[in-house]
Protein backbone atom coordinates (compact mmCIF):
# COMPACT_ATOMS: atom_id res chain seq x y z
CA UNK A 1 0.00 0.00 0.00
CA UNK A 2 0.94 3.50 -0.52
CA UNK A 3 1.17 5.74 2.39
CA UNK A 4 -2.14 7.97 1.69
CA UNK A 5 -3.90 4.18 1.71
CA UNK A 6 -2.83 3.00 4.69
CA UNK A 7 -3.36 6.37 6.22
CA UNK A 8 -7.31 6.39 4.54
CA UNK A 9 -7.76 2.66 5.38
CA UNK A 10 -6.58 3.50 8.95
CA UNK A 11 -8.48 6.37 9.04
CA UNK A 12 -11.90 4.53 7.70
CA UNK A 13 -11.69 1.59 10.61
CA UNK A 14 -11.47 4.37 13.16
CA UNK A 15 -14.36 6.14 12.06
CA UNK A 16 -16.24 2.76 12.22
CA UNK A 17 -15.04 1.69 15.90
CA UNK A 18 -15.19 5.01 17.52
CA UNK A 19 -18.66 5.81 15.19
CA UNK A 20 -19.87 2.71 16.59
CA UNK A 21 -18.45 3.59 20.47
CA UNK A 22 -20.30 6.79 20.06
CA UNK A 23 -23.45 5.82 18.99
CA UNK A 24 -23.40 2.91 21.76
CA UNK A 25 -22.97 6.07 24.17
CA UNK A 26 -19.97 4.85 25.25
CA UNK A 27 -17.95 8.02 24.17
CA UNK A 28 -18.03 11.60 23.37
CA UNK A 29 -16.18 13.51 20.32
CA UNK A 30 -13.52 12.39 18.79
CA UNK A 31 -10.62 14.68 19.31
CA UNK A 32 -7.62 16.10 16.96
CA UNK A 33 -5.58 14.18 19.33
CA UNK A 34 -7.23 10.73 17.97
CA UNK A 35 -6.91 11.48 14.55
CA UNK A 36 -3.15 12.65 14.14
CA UNK A 37 -2.82 9.33 16.62
CA UNK A 38 -4.43 7.01 13.97
CA UNK A 39 -2.63 8.75 11.15
CA UNK A 40 0.81 8.31 12.58
CA UNK A 41 0.18 4.81 13.64
CA UNK A 42 -0.33 3.97 9.95
CA UNK A 43 2.59 5.48 8.76
CA UNK A 44 5.28 4.58 11.54
CA UNK A 45 6.10 1.47 9.98
CA UNK A 46 6.92 2.40 6.79
CA UNK A 47 8.64 5.75 7.95
CA UNK A 48 11.30 3.47 9.76
CA UNK A 49 12.07 0.79 7.99
CA UNK A 50 11.76 1.90 4.38
CA UNK A 51 14.42 3.78 4.82
CA UNK A 52 16.57 1.75 6.78
CA UNK A 53 16.12 -0.85 4.55
CA UNK A 54 16.17 0.84 1.04
CA UNK A 55 17.97 4.08 1.41
CA UNK A 56 20.69 2.91 4.24
CA UNK A 57 20.43 -0.81 4.04
CA UNK A 58 20.34 -1.71 7.74
CA UNK A 59 17.01 -3.84 7.38
CA UNK A 60 17.01 -6.70 5.38
CA UNK A 61 13.53 -5.42 4.00
CA UNK A 62 10.94 -2.51 4.01
CA UNK A 63 9.00 -4.93 5.93
CA UNK A 64 11.20 -5.84 9.24
CA UNK A 65 11.99 -4.14 12.27
CA UNK A 66 8.96 -1.59 12.40
CA UNK A 67 6.30 -4.31 10.85
CA UNK A 68 7.48 -7.06 13.11
CA UNK A 69 4.38 -7.64 15.98
CA UNK A 70 7.86 -8.02 18.62
CA UNK A 71 7.86 -4.13 18.13
CA UNK A 72 4.83 -3.59 17.12
CA UNK A 73 3.17 -4.78 20.29
CA UNK A 74 5.23 -3.49 22.66
CA UNK A 75 5.74 -0.07 21.20
CA UNK A 76 1.61 0.25 21.29
CA UNK A 77 1.80 -0.94 24.88
CA UNK A 78 4.15 1.63 25.80
CA UNK A 79 2.06 4.65 23.68
CA UNK A 80 -0.94 3.14 25.72
CA UNK A 81 0.77 3.27 29.12
CA UNK A 82 2.35 6.92 28.55
CA UNK A 83 -1.16 8.41 27.20
CA UNK A 84 -3.45 6.46 29.73
CA UNK A 85 -1.01 7.97 32.34
CA UNK A 86 -1.76 11.42 31.07
CA UNK A 87 -5.53 10.99 30.95
CA UNK A 88 -5.38 10.02 27.32
CA UNK A 89 -6.32 6.55 27.18
CA UNK A 90 -8.26 6.43 23.75
CA UNK A 91 -5.27 8.19 22.21
CA UNK A 92 -3.10 5.43 22.66
CA UNK A 93 -6.05 3.09 21.36
CA UNK A 94 -5.96 5.07 18.30
CA UNK A 95 -2.56 4.59 17.88
CA UNK A 96 -2.63 1.21 18.09
CA UNK A 97 -5.56 0.63 15.87
CA UNK A 98 -3.71 2.82 12.96
CA UNK A 99 -0.82 0.53 13.48
CA UNK A 100 -2.66 -2.42 13.72
CA UNK A 101 -4.17 -1.25 10.08
CA UNK A 102 -1.10 -1.08 8.71
CA UNK A 103 0.09 -4.43 9.31
CA UNK A 104 -3.10 -5.69 8.14
CA UNK A 105 -2.89 -3.40 5.19
CA UNK A 106 0.34 -5.41 4.19
CA UNK A 107 -0.66 -8.68 5.05
CA UNK A 108 -4.43 -8.47 3.51
CA UNK A 109 -3.38 -9.86 -0.23
CA UNK A 110 -1.45 -12.55 0.79
CA UNK A 111 -4.19 -13.60 3.32
CA UNK A 112 -6.98 -13.63 1.02
CA UNK A 113 -5.05 -16.11 -1.16
CA UNK A 114 -3.71 -18.06 1.69
CA UNK A 115 0.26 -17.69 1.43
CA UNK A 116 1.48 -17.90 4.52
CA UNK A 117 4.93 -17.56 3.57
CA UNK A 118 4.87 -13.85 3.09
CA UNK A 119 3.65 -13.43 6.66
CA UNK A 120 7.24 -13.81 7.85
CA UNK A 121 7.74 -10.69 8.40
CA UNK A 122 5.39 -10.05 11.10
CA UNK A 123 7.71 -11.99 13.25
CA UNK A 124 10.80 -10.75 12.08
CA UNK A 125 13.62 -11.22 13.12
CA UNK A 126 12.40 -14.73 14.31
CA UNK A 127 11.52 -15.08 10.91
CA UNK A 128 13.28 -13.50 7.55
CA UNK A 129 11.58 -11.30 5.80
CA UNK A 130 9.48 -12.07 2.64
CA UNK A 131 11.66 -10.82 -0.59
CA UNK A 132 9.27 -8.61 -1.64
CA UNK A 133 11.04 -5.25 -2.37
CA UNK A 134 13.69 -4.46 -4.40
CA UNK A 135 15.92 -1.71 -2.41
CA UNK A 136 15.65 0.77 -4.87
CA UNK A 137 15.82 4.31 -2.82
CA UNK A 138 12.72 6.69 -3.09
CA UNK A 139 13.32 8.93 -6.00
CA UNK A 140 14.25 6.03 -8.02
CA UNK A 141 10.94 4.62 -7.27
CA UNK A 142 8.94 8.07 -7.99
CA UNK A 143 10.59 8.10 -11.12
CA UNK A 144 9.69 4.83 -12.50
CA UNK A 145 6.31 5.85 -11.89
CA UNK A 146 4.20 5.50 -14.62
CA UNK A 147 1.00 8.00 -14.87
CA UNK A 148 -2.03 6.02 -15.97
CA UNK A 149 -5.90 6.58 -15.28
CA UNK A 150 -5.84 4.74 -12.56
CA UNK A 151 -3.57 5.99 -10.92
CA UNK A 152 -4.79 9.60 -11.53
CA UNK A 153 -8.21 8.28 -10.31
CA UNK A 154 -6.63 6.78 -6.64
CA UNK A 155 -5.19 10.31 -6.46
CA UNK A 156 -8.15 12.23 -6.48
CA UNK A 157 -9.97 9.71 -4.55
CA UNK A 158 -6.84 10.48 -2.01
CA UNK A 159 -7.10 14.28 -2.15
CA UNK A 160 -11.22 13.96 -1.66
CA UNK A 161 -10.21 11.74 1.58
CA UNK A 162 -7.37 14.25 2.77
CA UNK A 163 -10.10 16.70 2.52
CA UNK A 164 -12.48 15.08 4.26
CA UNK A 165 -10.00 14.27 6.81
CA UNK A 166 -9.17 17.69 7.12
CA UNK A 167 -12.38 19.18 7.48
CA UNK A 168 -12.92 16.75 10.45
CA UNK A 169 -9.78 17.52 11.75
CA UNK A 170 -10.51 21.17 11.71
CA UNK A 171 -13.96 21.04 13.31
CA UNK A 172 -12.80 18.15 16.02
CA UNK A 173 -11.85 19.88 19.40
CA UNK A 174 -7.87 18.78 20.41
CA UNK A 175 -9.25 16.18 22.91
CA UNK A 176 -11.78 14.00 23.53
CA UNK A 177 -14.86 15.66 25.09
CA UNK A 178 -16.09 13.25 28.12
CA UNK A 179 -19.33 11.03 27.32
CA UNK A 180 -22.86 12.67 27.66
CA UNK A 181 -24.12 11.68 31.03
Amino acid sequence: MFPWTHAAFGYAVFLVVAGALVALDLRGRLSRAELLAVVAGTQLPDLVDKPLAWQFAVLPSGRSLAHSLLVAVPLCLAVLAVVWYRGHAEVGLAFALGYATHLFGDVYVALYYWRVEEFTFLLWPLLPPYPYDDFTSFGEFAAGVEVTTPLLAAFGVAALGGLVFLVHFLRAPWWSSPRAN
